[in-house]
């Protein structure tokens, strides 16, 4: 499963931000690379509408055999955020991912 760590992010008066979502987001991790899933660059968009998220992700592969946990991992790590009440996590596949998409510091560490 992907790992994902459930701590909250703060004040629930405090309307929800694209930052808190990313942060969330953060404690997903590709359990093959174990590398998080903003850093990898398979999260393509967020977009917050009051307590509903939206998330445009990725995969490094069509195929790739861990997608399913990473997507439910992924939704989890958003409801973990107090004030969320609906999450939408979709898959896209424009623009194909490809290691560009990297965090250029994550890039460097691993020497692409």
């Amino acid at each position: 499963m992907a790992e994902i760590e459930t701590t909250g992010t703060g004040d629930t008066a405090e309307p929800l931000s694209e930052e808190q979502v990313k942060m969330a987001l953060r404690r997903v991790k590709d359990p093959e690379l174990n590398l998080n899933i903003v850093d990898l660059g398979l999260v393509y968009g967020v977009r917050v509408d009051g307590a509903k998220v939206n998330v445009d992700m990725s995969l490094t592969s069509p195929g790739c055999p861990s997608g399913p946990e990473i997507m439910t991992g992924a939704e989890e790590a958003v409801r973990t955020i107090p004030g969320v009440e609906d999450v939408q996590v979709n898959l896209v596949w424009t623009p194909f991912w490809t290691p560009d998409r990297i965090e250029p510091r994550i890039r460097a560490y691993l020497g692409i």
